[in-house]
C-alpha cells in the first residue's frame, strides 16, 4: 500500500479519535443535562444514557486505534503477522459490544417511552449497520487467515 494512502488514513484516524474525544466528554454529557433539565420524568435515564454513550463512543477508539496498529502492519509488510488476527479480533469485540449498546439503549427507550419513532428507527438502523459489519469483519478475517496460509505455504516452496 502506498505511504500517502497510510499516512493519510492515519491523519484522518487522528482527526477522528479528537472528535469523539470531544463527544465523549463534553458534548453528550452536556446534551443529557439538557435533556434531564427538559424532561424531569425522564431524568433518571441521565446517567445511563451518559455511560452507554461514553462506552459506545470507547468502542469507536478502540476499532479506530487498532485499525491505526494494522495499518502499521501493512506499511511493515507483516499484515500476516499472528498479531493481526490479535487486533481483527478486537476490532470484532468492539464492534460487537456497540451493537449489543445500541440494542439495550433501544430496548430501554421503548420500555421508558422516551423517544420519538425515529430514535427507534436509528436504534434499529444501528443494530443492522453493527451486525453487518461484524459480519464483515468476520469475512475479511476469514480472508486473512487464507492469506497468511498462502504466504506461509509460499514460504516454504521458495
Amino acid at each position: 500500500m502506498h505511504r500517502l494512502t497510510i499516512v493519510s488514513l492515519k491523519s484522518l484516524i487522528a482527526v477522528l479519535l479528537a472528535l469523539l474525544l470531544i463527544c465523549q466528554t463534553v458534548v453528550v454529557p452536556t446534551i443529557a443535562a439538557n435533556m434531564a433539565a427538559m424532561l424531569p420524568p425522564l431524568a433518571y435515564l441521565q446517567w445511563p444514557g451518559v455511560i452507554a454513550a461514553a462506552v459506545f463512543v470507547l468502542c469507536l477508539q478502540v476499532t479506530l486505534v487498532y485499525v491505526w496498529r494494522m495499518l502499521s502492519l501493512v506499511r511493515e509488510g507483516i499484515i500476516f503477522n499472528p498479531r493481526a488476527f490479535r487486533y481483527v479480533d478486537v476490532i470484532l469485540g468492539s464492534i460487537i459490544l456497540a451493537t449489543i449498546i445500541v440494542l439495550g439503549s433501544l430496548i430501554t427507550i421503548t420500555n421508558a417511552q422516551a423517544g420519538s419513532p425515529s430514535i427507534a428507527l436509528l436504534c434499529v438502523l444501528g443494530i443492522i449497520v453493527g451486525s453487518m459489519l461484524a459480519l464483515l469483519v468476520v469475512v475479511l478475517r476469514g480472508l486473512l487467515r487464507q492469506a497468511s496460509q498462502l504466504e506461509s505455504d509460499l514460504a516454504e516452496v521458495v
